[in-house]
């Protein structure tokens, strides 16, 4: 059922402390819910997890779907420039692809006013795979902290890529004083690297290939579980199939399935 409270502190608040606070979730679960779009202030979806809410403010979190409203899912294979979600002045989103002329399949795009925001991210300098979902089951088995789900990205660099440093990238690095999660890191020829990651921090390996002193010209996510790009070409976009939302949720498990 849906929630809505008005937000009294004197100073900005991150929404999902917020709502841990009042009782509606943990933060963990807030940021499930803003990843599904279920969350809402003065009637504006929210798309970063980090977002603050301000004095007065009214923050509503909404059902899964509208009563009759079927839950919509895109891939889009996003180019370089176009940002996830939310855009600055001068910046276009990737939700602007959502055309009849570039569609894949020819099929027709989703109404302009569904909120469709992004299951994780993908950085404006970045490309490849991008999940569009107003399914909050989707959402969840992708971004949840607890997701089993790995990503994979191609990827491109300036610098040697010697044992050392492609050790390092597997395992022994820190984020924002927190351990990394062993990663896959594959030398696939002389300047790239195949990333096999199974958590999503931000930026995340641009950053850890500053660490070792490796600079990222070019990355391309190609896969997210079991979706993949599959040929759909750059700056176009295609629906999600019913047996891709099943083998989805098969590889997320049950914990992330549920809802």
């Amino acid at each position: 059922m849906s929630w809505s409270g008005r937000f009294g502190g004197d100073a900005p608040e991150r929404v999902n402390r917020w709502l841990a606070h009042q009782g509606v979730c943990s933060r963990r679960e807030a940021e499930a819910l803003i990843a599904a779009g279920r969350v809402r202030i003065e009637g504006e979806t929210v798309a970063d997890p980090g977002r603050k809410i301000l004095p007065g403010q009214t923050l509503e979190v909404i059902d899964e779907a509208a009563p009759g409203e079927s839950p919509v899912t895109v891939l889009v294979n996003k180019p370089v420039g176009l940002v996830s979600a939310h855009p600055a002045p001068g910046q276009e989103e990737a939700r602007s692809l959502l055309t009849a002329a570039c569609a894949f399949a020819g099929e027709p795009p989703p109404p302009a006013a569904l909120s469709l925001p992004p299951a994780g991210r993908l950085d404006r300098d970045s490309r490849g795979l991008l999940v569009l979902t107003s399914d909050g089951v989707v959402a969840r088995a992708i971004i949840s902290p607890d997701s089993p789900l790995t990503k994979e990205y191609q990827v491109r660099v300036a610098g040697a890529l010697t044992p050392d440093r492609i050790a390092r990238l597997r395992h022994g690095l820190s984020l924002d004083g927190r351990a990394l999660k062993p990663a896959g890191v594959f030398r696939k020829g002389e300047d790239r690297l195949r990333f096999v990651l199974s958590e999503g921090r931000n930026r995340q390996i641009r950053r850890m290939c500053e660490l070792v002193g490796l600079r990222v010209i070019d990355l391309h996510r190609t896969r997210i579980g079991p979706l993949a790009l599959d040929g759909l070409p750059e700056g176009r976009w295609r629906f999600l199939a019913p047996e891709e939302r099943r083998a989805l949720l098969a590889e997320a498990g049950p914990s992330q399935a549920s809802g």
